[in-house]
């Protein structure tokens, strides 16, 4: 079992940044795939970043490429996602997810078996 926790997200202005963490449990969190995605209200929760278990492989959907930046550091058992230049577009609920077997289909939801709780995210205009 796994668990996960974000933290960091908050209220900023367009233009402004943001620092979401993802702690996690788990002797084995250097063998998982981590990936972030958010969901706005009204919308379906979609892909925003991803991470391979070594952190030699990193994966972005096109509206957050150069802007954000998906990073890990195995020793504390954390992912990072470092958002610049935010848009309000960019205002959702953000989780961060454990992938076990670090599957090809980074940005498919299902393929990650546990999730944290979600950390809000809003941008203003």
């Amino acid at each position: 079992q796994v668990h996960v926790v974000e933290s960091g997200g908050g209220l900023v202005q367009a233009g402004g940044s943001l620092r979401l963490s993802c702690a996690a449990s788990g002797r084995t969190f250097s063998r998982y795939a981590m990936g972030w995605f958010r969901q706005a209200p009204g919308k379906e929760r979609e892909f925003v970043a991803a991470i391979s278990w070594s952190g030699a492989s990193t994966y972005y959907t096109d509206s957050v490429k150069g802007r954000f930046t998906i990073s890990r550091d195995n020793a504390e058992n954390t992912v990072y996602l470092q958002m610049n230049s935010l848009k309000p577009e960019d205002t959702a609920v953000y989780y961060c997810a454990a992938d076990p077997w670090g599957s090809v289909k980074y940005s498919d939801a299902s393929v990650y078996d546990y999730w944290g709780q979600g950390t809000q995210v809003t941008v203003s205009s």
